[in-house]
């Protein structure tokens, strides 16, 4: 885990990082032997307080957005929770998937420990979609599974609601997991990679948020290429072009 955390996009009202894979955005019940969250570093690293945004899974790398103050941290909010926000994700799953489509599959609501006590029921689904579209393909000549060879793809995906663990659900869904993703994906796969390419994390990034600028109003794109083992891992299969998508 890096010292100080990558600024992305920084002016007087909002601030970007480039979140690392394995860092909480801040602290959890689940988590609570962790000491290190991307709230307490930045606020450590710019010497104020900051208010997230939104979420990414702890495993899930790239651009974590921030508000300055609670005011802006709410109306950046209500742009997710309003579907204004474009968001960009790059995958490597397992498998080849069709060249692209939408997944529309309702997901239950995943809770924790701490949320929606009572009335509320964790059963309840929610409409929830994924647009994708592959990028790349790769067949290696090595029997992970059950199979003389095994394949896989790099995948573009647009969320385009926001339930949580949307992307690595709905890809399992359509049986193309998430290298990496220990809870939704198939071990096998995740330790192959961990083995060839020295790559054990989720290979899920956000690699770009376009939002309405909370007080000029413009649509600000704000980018993260993958790094580190990720890009690293991309280039060793091939896909080195789409490092910096």
């Amino acid at each position: 885990m890096p010292e100080e955390l990558h600024i992305l996009y920084r002016d007087d009202h909002i601030i970007a990082i480039d979140k690392p894979s394995g860092l909480l955005v801040h602290r959890s019940d689940i988590d609570r032997h962790e000491t290190r969250f991307a709230v307490q570093m930045l606020r450590d690293q710019i010497g104020q307080y900051v208010w997230a945004a939104h979420r990414l899974d702890r495993g899930t790398s790239g651009v974590l957005l921030f508000g300055l103050n609670s005011e802006i941290a709410s109306l950046l909010g209500k742009q997710f929770e309003g579907g204004s926000v474009d968001k960009r994700y790059l995958a490597v799953v397992r498998g080849h998937p069709e060249a692209s489509g939408e997944i529309n599959h309702p997901l239950t609501r995943q809770r924790d420990k701490y949320e929606w006590k009572g009335e509320r029921s964790s059963e309840e689904a929610q409409p929830a979609r994924t647009r994708y579209r592959r990028l790349a393909t790769v067949e290696l000549p090595v029997a992970v599974d059950r199979y003389p060879s095994s394949r896989y793809a790099l995948l573009e995906l647009e969320p385009l609601t926001g339930r949580k663990h949307q992307i690595r659900r709905h890809l399992k869904h359509i049986a193309h997991p998430i290298i990496g993703d220990a809870t939704h994906g198939k071990g096998i796969h995740n330790r192959f990679f961990a083995e060839t390419f020295g790559c054990a994390r989720m290979l899920l990034a956000c690699t770009q948020l376009t939002i309405n600028h909370p007080l000029s109003g413009a649509r600000l794109p704000i980018k993260a290429p993958v790094s580190g083992c990720y890009a690293a891992t991309l280039a060793q299969l091939g896909w080195a072009e789409f490092i910096e998508t």
